[in-house]
């Protein structure tokens, strides 16, 4: 069984994982012979964690997507090109790379939140300059580490290594950069390879540097200071559409816009974290949690999942006696995203 599900869509968004073939016997469609990086595949497969099943809901709930999802996702994988997901905040950007990454098979997410102070070099790697000076002046030439040993890979350079099967970069929140990140990323999806300064200095007494990576725990070997991918990463770029970004940035990205979540996927979400513990009462909560986002401009989802937390702890009725309590629990919980007062109605 291949990675493409014998010539079907390689990306489903149903819940369905591929079948647990070996990494090295999974076969992975294609892309265009511009998109082709050639470095050879020398790391071992990624690791896992859990961290898909703690957004998403365990796995084997089924989902119904969006085609459109669906469309843009395989024709990024495709491509070998960058997602722009971009969506009111709470609708659920950030979890389509877990999914993705869940459903392919492809390990843990490589999660880069992005902030106003956020810098290319900051995603690629870290040098710990100052540690090495004190080490260099503490011991004697036999008992330094290396210098790779003071060289941190972030999560878009760990991306960016030689794996034989491509990994998830998260790059959350992207409006929020200063203005040269989107231009300063151009080369990098163009090329996909970037060097590591220190260690190109001192290739010549140190060809061969073992860093750390971005995975705990992972270390990779960089030859001549110079990183360079083997398979294009999957990055999904989340954006909250606060920003317009140059037409250079989106040329080389395709953009999904993902709308509030109606009834349906609010239930499957809610169904894919509780399972059917809320029973009869999941359809009261979804509808009430949709009258008051349409009366406060949008609420996000996790306030759903929240809700339906309580809802299945026994501590509250949400009829009866204790339904007054039961709704003023809601208005606190279902305030407002824009910072006003929550809504008691």
């Amino acid at each position: 069984m291949n990675a493409a599900h014998n010539g079907g869509p390689l990306y489903r968004g149903t819940g369905e994982l591929l079948p647990d073939t070996p990494y090295e016997d999974r076969v992975w469609p294609e892309g265009p012979p511009w998109r082709d990086f050639r470095a050879p595949a020398v790391m071992p497969p990624p690791p896992a964690d859990d961290e898909a099943d703690r957004r998403l809901g365990p796995p084997g709930r089924p989902r119904t997507p969006r085609p459109e999802e669906v469309r843009l996702v395989n024709a990024a994988l495709l491509l070998r090109r960058p997602l722009l997901v971009s969506g009111r905040p709470g609708v659920g950007k950030s979890g389509l790379a877990y999914r993705i990454a869940r459903e392919l098979r492809l390990g843990r997410v490589l999660h880069w939140p992005v902030t106003s102070r956020t810098t290319l070099t900051s995603g690629l790697y870290e040098y710990d300059a100052i540690g090495r000076a004190q080490a260099a002046r503490e011991g004697t030439d036999d008992e330094r580490p290396g210098i790779g040993n003071y060289v941190q890979l972030g999560p878009l350079g760990t991306g960016l290594l030689p794996y034989r099967l491509p990994r998830v970069v998260l790059i959350d929140e992207i409006d929020k950069c200063d203005a040269d990140l989107p231009n300063d990323l151009l080369t990098l999806f163009e090329d996909a390879w970037f060097e590591v300064p220190p260690l190109v200095r001192v290739k010549q007494a140190e060809p061969s540097a073992t860093v750390h990576t971005a995975d705990p725990g992972g270390t990779a070997v960089i030859e001549d200071g110079v990183v360079r991918a083997h398979a294009f990463p999957v990055v999904v770029m989340t954006s909250n559409g606060e920003r317009e970004f140059p037409e250079a940035f989106m040329r080389r990205c395709l953009r999904l816009d993902i709308p509030d979540p109606d009834a349906d996927t609010l239930g499957e979400l809610v169904a894919g974290h509780f399972g059917d513990r809320l029973g009869p009462a999941q359809e009261a909560l979804i509808q009430d949690f949709l009258r008051r986002s349409g009366r406060v401009g949008g609420l996000a989802a996790d306030q759903l999942l929240n809700a339906a937390h309580l809802a299945t702890s026994g501590l509250y009725r949400q009829d009866g006696g204790d339904a007054g309590e039961w709704q003023a629990v809601l208005a606190a919980i279902w305030h407002p995203l824009g910072g006003e007062g929550a809504d008691t109605a």
